[in-house]
């Protein structure tokens, strides 16, 4: 069983790479891009596979981060993946993610 530092780790690897590939850019050119959108997606379904790794005592010790709805949206990207909105995607990236960086370092 790996450790939950790996995977936190992991989580920030993630945030990282999601933040660089949409730097400098604004909701119009991530909405045309297909290449952007599939990269976020992909990061933030590894980022949220690595969130449902981590143990019940560090997600009750970090009981402030919605670990339920990060599932939630592991699941549609792997699941519902012809459902997925863009829009919220966007959403996501620009606001909960600095949200859950901001947790994550501490």
């Amino acid at each position: 069983m790996k450790s939950d530092a790996l995977y936190i780790v992991h989580i920030r690897e993630c945030i990282d790479r999601i933040q660089s590939y949409i730097a400098g850019i604004d909701k119009n050119q991530f909405m045309a891009s297909s290449l952007i959108q599939d990269a976020v997606l992909r990061n933030l379904q590894v980022l949220a596979e690595s969130t449902q790794r981590l143990s019940d005592e560090f997600k009750n010790r970090h009981s402030e981060i919605e670990w339920h709805k990060i599932s939630g949206l592991r699941n549609i990207l792997v699941h519902d993946y012809l459902g997925i909105d863009t829009e919220t995607v966007w959403v996501i990236v620009n606001k909960d993610l600095s949200t859950l960086q901001s947790l994550i370092q501490k």
